[in-house]
């Protein structure tokens, strides 16, 4: 059985890998997963992963873009479907691969030839206004998150609005709102993921 390949994308800073964290501790001893992280040209985000401890190393992955995050995720995935055989030879049984994107603008968009399926993570601090942009990655994704959702007192944006606009602009494909630093909201980005594609 081949496992399932989940894209994580959305700009620098948005909270990507702090939802992959949250998201490995909801799976643990319930889903057996690994993780391809995509940085610029360092393994910051892989390192983070390792460091947390919520998966043994051998089983988190760096890809290096060296050009454009989007680059390894759209035009010219190979690097990442090469690590993601390269998993599925290690770990035998494996179900489901997290495949972060390095961080990157509102046109950021994964390539079915490497997801199975996708979301994109933009934060309440990146500003109310970016469901209004029309970004390709906010329009195409299979889920939409809004994260840091804390953030909005403290940055006069009212969350219910911002992701009501999301919700309209994507002509109410889902939409979740999350504070993935705390946890909230990450449950239910776990159930989606479970019927797309673990069936569960």
């Amino acid at each position: 059985m081949t496992a399932a390949r989940v894209g994580i994308g959305g700009p620098v800073g948005s909270g990507k890998t702090a939802l992959i964290e949250r998201l490995l501790e909801r799976m643990a001893g319930r889903v057996d997963v690994a993780v391809i992280t995509n940085d610029l040209v360092t393994d910051e985000d892989a390192e983070r992963l390792r460091r947390g401890g919520r998966l043994p190393p051998e089983r988190i992955l760096a890809v290096q873009a060296g050009a454009c995050p989007h680059t390894v995720i759209r035009e010219d995935p190979t690097m990442n479907i090469a690590a993601a055989d390269r998993l599925e030879a290690a770990f035998p049984g494996l179900e489901l691969i997290l495949i972060e994107s390095g961080g990157d603008n509102l046109a950021s968009t994964f390539s079915l030839d490497l997801v199975d399926w996708w979301m994109f993570v933009i934060d309440v601090a990146g500003g109310d206004d970016i469901p209004r942009k029309n970004g390709p990655g906010v329009l195409m994704c299979d889920l939409l998150i809004v994260n840091k959702t804390d953030l909005g007192p403290h940055v006069g944006v009212d969350v219910p609005t911002m992701v009501e606009t999301a919700r309209r602009a994507r002509r109410d494909r889902p939409v979740l709102s999350t504070d993935a630093r705390s946890g909230g909201g990450v449950d239910a980005v776990l159930d989606h993921i479970s019927a797309a594609v673990l069936f569960t």
